[in-house]
């Protein structure tokens, strides 16, 4: 079985649903693209090596289905932009290359799903790339409430404060209702697992790598726990060896499962700046974690925010970055409500709090009106009334009447 691809064709920088196994089911896909395939066919083009996510769209563009691209003359592969004699014949040899039964044994052995672009398991914020991964493999549960999701990265060489620092903003966020997206590396990736798993709170750790070769190896048993409370994902072969043209690669799905990324250290030569340039060119909201002005763990956080990125000292600072959640995020989705979520920071408020605030207009209410609405006392709606005025979510118009912010 070969145990991983070569280095992807495109690389950015440089240092509650699951898919069968063996599901034959059709992907909704534009035009014909994938419609004949099956997972198996899919899978087998996905892991041949050298052919990355932007040649295998090339390809599909072209013949409409990897049943076709596996079926298709060495010829006819070469002269698709990007593929080339050589590559032609890796396609046209595949059985050579990948043993499938192999694959999906061991997925299946492991509890590993394997999700499809196209199908509803498949996260949507990947959809935004451009070089969106075809297939990835999934062990855990990646649920609808994951799109309130926030990217924690930073450097492996972590500080003392760099970890305390992730630790407390991953925590406070996590019990918010929010998930943190890491990379399962050491130093500050591990921190911000760890930390959404002490609040209870649900993960998903990015690997660069098979998930058969966790990396770092001492990482595993926390991989382990992040299955059971989110999801570790990978787009490469289960036995792939992680190597370091993997890890950039990986970045840009960190950088698209967030919908905010917070940089907590790094250098000036690190990963996590890919990994926030990537989310600043998908329309994400980048925020850095200022440190001593001649620390060197924080250098590239002080060029983010010297470049336009959020200065961010708690964890409102960031829920404030995912501002109106996007697309169909509601607080159903998030806290088990039914109204919508106006501004990240409202998933920190108590229940009764918000529903005072539910309560209160935009163009202003009047106090009795909110305490009629929320069918709370009078007394205990002015007291949570002066609260939200505090944390500045409403503000007082008059004596008698407020409005949101």
């Amino acid at each position: 079985m070969n145990d991983g691809r070569s280095i992807p064709d495109h690389q950015p920088g440089d240092d509650e649903s699951v898919v069968p196994l063996a599901s034959d089911a059709h992907a909704p896909g534009d035009g014909n693209t994938q419609k004949e395939d099956t997972t198996r066919e899919l899978v087998q083009l996905c892991l041949l090596p050298g052919l990355g996510p932007r040649t295998l769209t090339s390809l599909l563009d072209v013949f409409g289905s990897a049943r076709s691209i596996l079926n298709a003359d060495k010829s006819s592969l070469a002269s698709v932009h990007g593929v080339g004699p050589k590559m032609a014949h890796v396609i046209d040899t595949a059985d050579d290359h990948v043993d499938i039964e192999d694959v999906f044994a061991w997925c299946a052995a492991k509890d590993v799903n394997i999700l499809r672009r196209g199908q509803a398991s498949y996260p949507a914020a990947l959809e935004e790339l451009d070089d969106a991964p075809p297939l990835i493999f999934c062990r855990g549960s990646i649920l609808p409430r994951d799109t309130v999701s926030v990217a924690i990265v930073g450097t492996r060489h972590a500080t003392a404060y760099g970890l305390q620092q992730t630790r407390r903003i991953a925590m406070d966020l996590a019990r918010a209702g929010v998930t943190i997206v890491s990379g399962l590396a050491r130093g500050i990736d591990t921190a911000a697992h760890r930390a959404a798993l002490e609040a209870e709170g649900r993960t998903i750790a990015v690997l660069g790598g098979g998930l058969g070769k966790i990396y770092p190896a001492e990482n595993a048993p926390l991989a382990d726990e992040i299955s059971q409370h989110g999801s570790v994902i990978s787009e490469y072969a289960p036995m792939a060896q992680p190597r370091g043209g993997m890890f950039p690669q990986r970045n840009r799905i960190i950088a698209a499962l967030g919908q905010a990324t917070l940089v907590i250290e790094a250098p000036m030569r690190s990963g996590s700046l890919i990994t926030a340039r990537l989310a600043s060119e998908l329309g994400r909201s980048v925020g850095s974690l200022p440190g001593q002005v001649n620390s060197r763990a924080s250098q590239g956080c002080h060029h983010l925010i010297r470049d336009g990125a959020t200065l961010v000292q708690h964890a409102d600072d960031v829920l404030e970055l995912l501002g109106p959640l996007s697309g169909n995020v509601s607080r159903a989705t998030a806290t088990d409500g039914g109204e919508a979520v106006r501004d990240g920071r409202e998933m920190t408020l108590n229940e009764v709090e918000r529903q005072v605030l539910f309560a209160v207009g935009t163009s202003g209410t009047a106090i009795d009106e909110v305490t009629i609405r929320s069918g709370l006392p009078a007394s205990r709606v002015n007291a949570i009334v002066s609260i939200l005025e505090m944390k500045r979510f409403v503000r007082r118009l008059s004596g008698q009447y407020v409005s949101r912010i």
